[in-house]
């Protein structure tokens, strides 16, 4: 868990994508040292990268930088999302940073197989970990670390999961559910169409915009798990097409 100090430094982050050691100690009234140590831990957690007398995020679809925004926020939604998942199944998670944390969370509580398009995802997974892992094959987005083509189709063929947890860039009413990247769109859309159950994942900024490519609408999922900042607007909308909603 992190402390306040901790989460400071992400916020901060988050308003100048890059920052310094010194300028985080004068910031935050602690010593260099104490940033340091900081920013060391922050970067084990895959939260930040650190760089020369500082720290950065620097790529908006690295999933490691991306974590850093609105973390604690994305932790709430990871930890009550991780409670749909019951011992022994079998479930896929596609992508985005909130489903990141959720993989953490759930390889720490359950007794589960799962699935994943993301390297990113497996990755963070592979010490100490039980659970079985399994990660698809595909075109590999050296970006996003996401796996795209006809290979991850083929992969998806051939295996059954109970649940579908997918990412998205942002809703509205009129788009739908949509991403920014065309490819990762085709393979959430994939995912979609295969799963018995598919529960949306996101924080509630991604609410009110548009990604360049539609994925779904209201009446292919079930569930959105979000956060309590959700627009009301939505939150009525959602609720009246018969969706569940899950707000941390």
């Amino acid at each position: 868990m992190l402390n306040d100090r901790q989460i400071g430094i992400l916020k901060l982050l988050g308003e100048n994508d890059q920052t310094t050691v010194n300028a985080l100690s004068d910031r935050l009234g602690v010593s260099s040292a104490t940033i340091r140590q900081d920013l060391k831990f922050l970067e084990s957690e895959g939260l930040i990268k650190r760089v020369h007398g500082g720290a950065v995020l620097q790529d908006a679809d690295d999933l490691s930088n991306r974590l850093g925004f609105n973390y604690e926020k994305k932790l709430r939604i990871a930890r009550k999302t991780a409670t749909l998942v019951n011992e022994g199944e079998t479930i896929l998670i596609e992508s985005g940073s909130t489903n990141a944390l959720l993989a953490r969370e759930l390889i720490k509580m359950k007794n589960i197989t799962l699935v994943t398009t993301n390297v990113y995802i497996a990755r963070q997974l592979r010490n100490g970990v039980q659970a079985n892992i399994i990660l698809t094959g595909g075109s590999y987005q050296q970006s996003s670390e996401s796996l795209v083509g006809k290979i991850t189709k083929a992969s998806l063929d051939v295996l059954n999961f109970d649940k579908a947890f997918i990412g998205i860039d942002g809703y509205t009413s009129e788009n739908g559910f949509t991403l920014r990247d065309i490819f990762r769109a085709e393979i959430s859309s994939y995912i979609i169409k295969k799963a018995s159950e598919t529960i949306i994942v996101t924080d509630s900024s991604k609410f009110g915009k548009t990604g360049l490519t539609r994925i779904g609408y209201l009446s292919d999922i079930k569930r959105i798990a979000t956060d309590i900042d959700l627009d009301p607007a939505y939150r009525e909308e959602f609720e009246s097409a018969g969706i569940e909603l899950f707000l941390a």
